[in-house]
């Protein structure tokens, strides 16, 4: 299977976030910044049918009892997968997969990867349209696991209005997952994250079968006290401390400042407080950051050997970037929102979609394999790379742009949550799919002429010009 290491994740615990939100986040990076998604509402399949992967030849039937749910899958599924990668479904529990992860090579010896069981490309086909809870989506995913075995590692997210839930799988079969206390969060980047893990506290700590007596009898555990699962199953090699760790230091760094750590550090805390509540800016923030404001910023004026030294947590491969949010501050029926940023986050706003919806406007989904006009993907690609062409002259208006998306997205859903509360069922569904078309409908207008307007000062940038007597 071709599986690159990708991704950045932020998991909030509902008494962290500045609305009683619980939220999941994720930069869904993959292998080539031409690898087009689009997102739609996936409507339930039929039980019994057979998923078969394009990457290796697992196959399964497609569970039962599924439900609607929302899905960013790849385009070309024959070429590159299917990978749905993230969504809501009508239960109101969020799912996002996956984070790759890496176990170690003496783990791996006892319980090898599994060439052809679940993979990130079939997993969020087959775990998210029948869970009705986090917890239950751990134990979903878990028995899968366990039936079919794991050809890759991958950390995986779950959340709903009460829970937040990360999960490691780093073996073929073995895993462990743990709740996100309330008043936490968690930033994860390509690399085992878990820590200590308490095998007798089954409210926040769920794991495979059989997982301590594996580790016993393989004398796995390098530690002289405790059971911590990063320094179990995990890595720790120079190339973590160039791809991975500077990740989470920066987003540890952005929600503690006051914490002084090191960006190669291998002890990076799994469960960070922030000085602060925690909203949905501040996690597009973070997904959508480059190191700002310091040395090691690709996009700044730093020494040229720092400016390429860590690996940025926003990138060009990043096929989408979403922070999936569970409000308890409204009705249940209407809280569920997906803020979903395409084209490189940096320069791409996070639009907000309801997740009780019946429909997805065209443009995302119906992306097509290249470049066109219509497309929501391939026009905020087209943003991002003209920003970026001239990006010295062109950031303060993407910023700008940016700054104003976040007051229109914040009316919108005020306004939404207003009228949808007086509404019910069908009624309900009905108008937060509207809602829904009429946000992607003004960002298409905003950002049309954004793109524009930066297009014609692009006209004025040109090294083909000279100047001349105005009558010549």
């Amino acid at each position: 299977m071709t599986h690159l290491s990708a991704c950045t994740s932020v998991l909030v615990g509902k008494n962290a976030s500045i609305d009683g939100s619980v939220m999941i986040a994720r930069n869904d990076d993959t292998f080539s910044p031409l690898t087009p998604q689009r997102f739609y509402m996936h409507q339930p399949e039929k039980a019994g049918q057979i998923l078969q992967s394009t990457q290796n030849r697992f196959q399964a039937p497609l569970p039962k009892n599924a439900v609607r749910y929302q899905a960013t899958p790849n385009v070309e599924v024959n070429r590159v997968g299917l990978y749905e990668e993230s969504g809501i479904n009508a239960h109101n529990v969020a799912m996002s997969a996956t984070e790759s992860v890496y176990g170690n090579p003496a783990a791996l010896a006892f319980d090898p990867l599994v060439v052809d069981g679940m993979a990130e490309d079939t997993m969020q086909t087959m775990v998210l349209p029948v869970i009705t809870s986090a917890r239950d989506g751990v134990k979903v995913l878990g028995d899968l696991i366990k039936k079919y075995g794991s050809p890759e590692g991958n950390g995986v997210l779950f959340a709903d209005k009460d829970e937040a839930w990360y999960m490691e799988i780093v073996t073929g079969h073995h895993w462990v997952a743990q709740r996100v206390p309330d008043d936490a969060f968690v930033i994860t980047a390509n690399q085992v994250a878990i820590q200590s893990v308490a095998f007798d506290d089954s409210d926040n700590f769920m794991y495979s079968e059989g997982i301590q007596d594996f580790v016993t009898e393989h004398h796995l555990n390098p530690d002289q006290t405790g059971w911590n699962f990063r320094h179990i199953f995990g890595t720790s090699t120079e190339k973590d401390r160039h791809y991975n760790t500077p990740r989470v230091w920066y987003g540890q760094r952005y929600l503690m400042p006051d914490v002084v750590q090191s960006p190669t550090s291998a002890e990076l805390p799994f469960i960070g407080h922030a000085n602060r509540k925690i909203s949905v800016a501040d996690i597009s923030y973070i997904l959508g950051s480059h190191y700002n404001e310091t040395d090691y910023d690709p996009l700044g004026n730093g020494p040229a050997e720092l400016k390429t030294k860590f690996r940025p947590i926003a990138m060009n491969r990043t096929q989408n970037s979403h922070v999936l949010q569970l409000r308890n501050n409204v009705p249940e029926a209407q809280s569920a929102i997906t803020w979903l940023s395409l084209g490189v986050p940096v320069f791409s706003p996070y639009v907000p979609f309801f997740a009780n919806a019946n429909d997805t406007d065209p443009s995302y989904a119906n992306t097509p394999v290249h470049a066109d006009q219509e497309s929501a993907y391939w026009m905020y690609r087209k943003l991002s790379v003209l920003v970026e062409s001239h990006y010295a002259e062109f950031v303060q208006d993407d910023r700008d742009y940016l700054t104003a998306s976040l007051e229109l997205f914040a009316k919108h859903v005020a306004k939404t949550d207003q009228v949808a509360s007086k509404l019910a069922g069908d009624e309900l569904t009905t108008y937060l799919t509207q809602q829904n078309y009429l946000i992607v409908s003004e960002m298409k207008a905003r950002t049309t002429k954004l793109m524009n307007d930066l297009f014609e000062h692009g006209l004025e940038l040109s090294k083909l010009t000279f100047n001349m007597d105005v009558n010549l």
